[in-house]
């Protein structure tokens, strides 16, 4: 208030009043009404204590203003800690992917493993049973070269038989044969 009235003052003495011609304190000069007048309208403001009012205005606004830098502060350290907060689940997070990552791929390292082991055990069956077939075939192949050499041999025995053998003799070797199923079977 003191720097109004001080600006007040010396602008009286230093402005143009003091430049215009003829007696200042005078009415019909301009300049003078006006000083009076600007002199009247700091006295009103003064009266009715504006000067106060501005200030107390001005700290209340500045207390606003500091209200909200604090508030503002306090939202910036919020937002601060959910953000290493956020960062530190996203870590967290990308660790545990990282993680269940290198498990599939030993997972599936151990699947093809053991599916490896699993057709090399299937190829030996395989092989196995084909080698066992094949065995079986070949058995086969030679009961039936034997069947056959045999049934060869009994129609060669036969017909050497047919031509050498007599009747007594034929008689003679089927009463040994029903003796000796007899003897068997009793």
């Amino acid at each position: 208030m003191r720097i109004i009235l001080t600006a007040t003052a010396l602008t009286a003495l230093a402005g143009p009043a003091l430049a215009a011609s003829g007696p200042f304190f005078s009415l019909g000069n301009t300049d003078f009404v006006v000083l009076l007048g600007f002199l009247l309208f700091l006295a009103v403001l003064v009266y009715f204590k504006v000067p106060g009012l501005l200030g107390g205005m001005l700290d209340k606004r500045a207390e606003g203003i500091r209200s909200e830098l604090d508030d503002a502060r306090a939202l910036r350290e919020e937002a601060q800690t959910l953000l290493a907060s956020y960062e530190r689940k996203q870590n967290e997070v990308q660790e545990q992917a990282d993680r269940i990552v290198a498990h599939a791929k030993e997972e599936s390292q151990i699947a093809a493993d053991q599916a490896k082991e699993d057709l090399k055990a299937s190829i030996a069956r395989r092989l196995a049973a084909a080698e066992g077939q094949i065995a079986s075939a070949e058995a086969a192949a030679v009961k039936e070269v034997r069947d056959q050499a045999a049934a060869v041999a009994i129609k060669a025995a036969k017909s050497v038989i047919a031509k050498q053998m007599t009747a007594t003799d034929a008689n003679k070797l089927i009463d040994e044969a029903i003796t000796e199923v007899g003897a068997k079977l009793h």
